[in-house]
């Protein structure tokens, strides 16, 4: 039976890339100038962004999620965590969502079953398996999941015939 997995993965390499084209921009920017402030990839879960004060990780927020959006990194895929001040700095970490979480898998569950889709989904682990008897309907399924309002980006791999 054909067949796809629902899943929501992030490019590694490309969140790398676009933190050190901003840790690049920061250095060269006016604004930032005599100012420490940095981005570091945190065991490849989050980034965390350390500046002087508030108002600038801020800036360095927005400068984040430029060169993320261009490398194509999807900004559902953040979560940013609180401004930890102390020592005359402040520090945020922003958390990269990975895998798809259980309640956002049951969400996609029940929206492919009112669908009227003849289709099966079913949860394993951090991905979704999907299966049907023909192609034409795994079709209209990734068109439906695409089109949906979903709180995380996902993808679709591992599409068997």
């Amino acid at each position: 039976m054909p067949s796809f997995d629902v899943v929501s993965e992030l490019d590694w390499h490309e969140v790398s890339n676009a933190v050190d084209q901003a840790n690049r921009e920061i250095v060269t920017r006016y604004d930032f100038k005599g100012v420490k402030a940095s981005y570091e990839i945190k065991d490849k879960t989050s980034v965390v962004m350390e500046a002087e004060a508030e108002p600038q990780l801020r800036q360095m927020s927005d400068i984040l999620n430029q060169k993320l959006v261009g490398r194509n990194i999807d900004l559902k895929s953040l979560e940013k965590e609180d401004v930890v001040k102390g020592n005359m700095r402040a520090s945020q970490a922003v958390r990269m969502k990975e895998g798809l979480e259980t309640d956002e898998a049951k969400k996609i569950v029940k929206l492919i079953k009112e669908s009227k889709i003849k289709v099966q989904a079913q949860i394993q682990g951090d991905q979704l398996r999907v299966t049907g008897k023909k192609r034409d309907e795994l079709q209209q399924v990734m068109a439906l999941l695409r089109s949906a309002d979903l709180a995380q980006p996902v993808q679709f791999t591992n599409f068997r015939d």
